[in-house]
């Protein structure tokens, strides 16, 4: 099951991210972003959740992604 929508991103984080490795676009529309290739330039300078491939695929453990928004939040870089 894919995040498909603006409430299934805000539900995941607050409800829990699925019992899954999240691929780019699921992470696209989690954080709302314009589009995968923002989420490629934040893995380019080293911003973001921790990656991963699994051969060709780029993949996302929902524990780094939550990880990552905590640390976001607890260094005061998240949106209001």
């Amino acid at each position: 099951m894919k995040l498909g929508t603006q409430q299934d991103a805000r539900t995941a984080l607050r409800g829990g991210l699925p019992d899954r490795y999240l691929t780019p676009e699921d992470l696209v529309v989690l954080f709302q972003l314009e589009s995968v290739e923002t989420l490629y330039a934040w893995r380019k300078k080293g911003h973001g959740p921790k990656g991963f491939r699994i051969g060709k695929h780029l993949r996302y453990d929902p524990a780094d992604v939550r990880a990552y928004v905590m640390q976001q939040k607890a260094s005061g870089n998240a949106a209001a």
